[in-house]
């Protein structure tokens, strides 16, 4: 999650007004430390949950646990705004695993379906 607020933080600041003159370099900030730490950081992150995925469909082992739970919402957060794509085939299947769950279904139907900003 740290990667994920950070790109969030530093997207903002490319997005938010500002005086002119500040612009360019505010942006050129926040694109250098996404471009040289960010950014790889969320890659080698994303390699490390493939990686882990290749053992088992599930982060704890061969059943469903509550390492999946605590997983779940970084994993969602990366496919909306940390570049997780068809790419990387077994995090996107923990995540169809994950929705096609009963009680996640359940928890959606009461409460109503959410979207992460993007």
């Amino acid at each position: 999650m740290p990667p994920l607020l950070m790109k969030l933080v530093f997207d903002r600041i490319e997005a938010s007004p500002m005086p002119f003159f500040v612009r360019p370099i505010a942006r050129g900030i926040a694109n250098k430390v996404k471009t040289s730490f960010i950014l790889p950081n969320l890659e080698r992150h994303l390699a490390f949950m493939e990686g882990e995925l290749a053992v088992c469909d599930w982060f704890a082992g061969p059943e469903f646990s509550a390492a999946d739970i605590q997983m779940s919402f970084p994993v969602e957060v990366s496919h909306v705004r940390g570049g997780l794509d068809d790419s990387r085939p077994r995090l996107m299947g923990f995540l169809k695993r994950i929705h096609s769950r009963p009680a996640y279904r359940s928890a959606v139907a009461k409460g109503g379906p959410y979207s992460l900003a993007a």
